[in-house]
């Protein structure tokens, strides 16, 4: 079977295929429209969830690389230290800072993430609540 691009499954106008079926009481414009919201929502959901992990993602490669800068300023400390008590106490100090330092990153990253899925979670609660509405609307309908 030949089509146009290759998939015969997005080779067919949906719109007819639905128009074909004569449902009485039933607005099939209105329920394309719906569910072309619904998509439209699905999409936005999306790119705001990969937007805040990309987002993510560039903050820990920030991350990543001040914390290589730091471990080898943090190597020198230690050796310039003097007796070996200095050493184990300067040693203490900084594997504390780098502790607490490595706990405010993965909250910071943590935050990130969970806005940007509360922004999509929102987008999609919004269109599922207003679905519901036209659902409610259109049985409403069918009725007169």
């Amino acid at each position: 079977m030949a089509t146009s691009n290759g998939n015969p499954f997005l080779d067919f106008d949906i719109t007819k295929i639905i128009g074909d079926f004569k449902m009485p009481g039933v607005d099939v414009e209105a329920l394309i429209a719906s569910q072309r919201r619904n998509i439209e929502a699905v999409t936005a959901a999306n790119q705001l969830a990969f937007e805040g992990l990309q987002a993510a993602a560039r903050r820990q490669a920030e991350i990543l690389r001040s914390s290589l800068e730091e471990a080898s300023g943090y190597v020198n400390q230690v050796v310039a230290a003097g007796t070996p008590e200095e050493k184990a106490a300067r040693q203490t100090e900084l594997v504390k800072a780098a502790f607490e330092k490595a706990i405010a990153n993965a909250r910071e990253v943590s935050e990130l993430l969970a806005k940007s899925n509360t922004e999509a979670a929102e987008i999609l609660s919004k269109r599922v609540s207003e679905s519901l509405d036209e659902l409610k609307s259109a049985i409403a309908n069918v009725r007169k």
